[in-house]
C-alpha cells in the first residue's frame, strides 16, 4: 500500500456493486430509433454497475455483484461472464418468474443514443435484502454507487444498509454520479444524493458533474469545487475528461493529470463504468493516482473499441499491451 492510497486495501474485501444486470442489443446501422425494422447483434451482459465490477475482477481486484437476473439464457449468459471474470456471482439472485432485463440500443448518427428499455419491470427491478445479499456486503470492502440508482427505492434501501454495513468494518465508498440536474433537485432523491455524498470516500464525476455535486457554479472554477467537497468528507477525486484524459486530487493536495489514448470508437457504451472499475480496483490494489489514471485511461479507451458495453474490458496484461502499443493524445484539460 503507498501513503496515498484512501481506500480501504483490496484485502479487506472485495468491491461491491448492487444494481442493474441486463441483456443489451445493439442496432449494427446508426438512425433514428427503433420505429422500423434494423439488423441487430447480441445479446451482450450489461447494466452499469455490472459492467463496471466485471471490469474491476478483470484488472485483478476482489469484486461482487448483488443483482437479480431471469431463469433464462440471458440470465445465464451474465451470470457466466461475471463469473469468468473473477467476480463473485453470490449475490446475484435468480426470479423465477420475471425475465431477465434488457436494453436495445441504436446509434444516432451524430453519436447519441436512443434506448428501450425493460429494466424495473424485470427481474433487474425485483431486488430484495436476503440473507445472500446479506452475507456478500458483510465481507465487502467497499462499496461503489452509481448516482442513476439514487431514485430507485427498493435499490436504495438496499444501498443505503450496505453502506452503513461496509463503513462500520473499516471499509469505504465510490460514487459516480452520472445524475441529471433536474434529478438532483427533486427532494427524496436530492436528500439521498446528499446523504451519500457523505458517506463518499473516492468520487469519480465526469466534467461538469464535479460542480453539480458540489453545488457550486461553474464560474467559480475546479479548485473551489474540489475544496467544497473535501471539507465534506470526501477524500479523493477522479475526474474523467474524456478526449482531455482525466485528472485525480486528493485532499492532501497531491494533484495527477493522464492523457487519453486515441482511437476508433466502435461502441461508447460502457466506457465510464470500465474507467471507474479499474480506478477503483487499482487503488484498492495499492496502485499510486498516476498509475490508476493511466489503466483507468486505458480500460476506457480499450472498451469502446469493440461492439458491446463490456467486451472490451481488460485483464492487467491486456491493458499493458494496449497501453504499450497505443498513442496518448495531447490535449489538456
Amino acid at each position: 500500500m503507498t501513503n496515498e492510497t484512501n481506500l480501504a486495501p483490496d484485502a479487506l474485501g472485495p468491491t461491491l456493486c448492487i444494481g442493474e444486470i441486463l441483456a443489451e442489443i445493439v442496432a449494427t446501422t446508426a438512425g433514428e430509433g427503433f420505429l422500423d425494422p434494423v439488423p441487430l447483434v447480441g445479446p451482450y451482459p450489461s447494466g452499469a454497475p455490472a459492467i463496471f465490477v466485471d471490469q474491476a475482477g478483470r484488472l485483478g481486484g476482489a469484486a461482487a455483484m448483488v443483482g437479480s437476473v431471469g431463469n433464462d439464457d440471458f440470465g445465464r449468459a451474465n451470470i457466466a461472464r461475471l463469473k469468468r471474470d473473477g467476480v463473485d456471482v453470490s449475490g446475484i439472485r435468480t426470479d423465477p418468474v420475471l425475465p431477465t432485463g434488457t436494453a436495445f440500443v441504436r446509434y444516432r448518427p451524430n453519436g447519441a443514443r436512443d434506448f428501450v428499455f425493460n429494466m424495473w419491470t424485470s427481474a433487474a427491478g425485483a431486488l430484495a435484502w436476503d440473507d445472500r445479499v446479506e452475507a456478500v456486503c458483510a465481507r465487502a470492502g467497499h462499496l461503489h454507487v452509481m448516482g442513476t440508482l439514487l431514485g430507485h427505492l427498493s435499490i436504495w434501501d438496499m444501498t443505503e444498509r450496505a453502506a452503513a454495513m461496509i463503513k462500520a468494518r473499516g471499509g469505504t465508498i465510490s460514487l459516480d454520479p452520472n445524475l441529471r440536474k433536474e434529478l438532483r433537485g427533486d427532494g427524496e432523491t436530492g436528500r439521498r444524493f446528499a446523504q451519500m455524498v457523505g458517506m463518499t470516500d473516492l468520487l469519480l464525476p465526469s466534467g461538469d458533474e464535479l460542480y453539480l455535486v458540489a453545488d457550486l457554479p461553474v464560474e467559480l472554477g475546479e479548485e473551489a469545487a474540489l475544496e467544497r467537497l473535501f471539507q465534506s468528507g470526501v477524500k479523493e477525486v477522479a475526474i474523467k475528461r474524456g478526449a482531455a484524459g482525466s485528472s485525480s486530487a486528493l485532499r492532501n493536495g497531491t494533484r495527477t493529470h493522464a492523457p487519453a489514448f486515441e482511437v476508433t470508437e466502435i461502441d461508447p457504451t460502457g466506457a465510464g463504468d470500465c474507467f471507474g472499475g479499474a480506478y477503483v480496483a487499482c487503488r484498492r490494489l495499492g496502485m499510486t493516482p498516476s498509475q490508476a489514471l493511466t489503466y483507468a485511461n486505458a480500460a476506457g479507451a480499450r472498451n469502446v473499441t469493440f461492439r458491446g458495453p463490456m467486451e472490451g474490458a481488460g485483464t492487467r496484461d491486456e491493458l499493458d499491451q494496449f497501453i504499450s502499443e497505443t498513442k496518448r493524445l495531447t490535449r489538456c484539460p
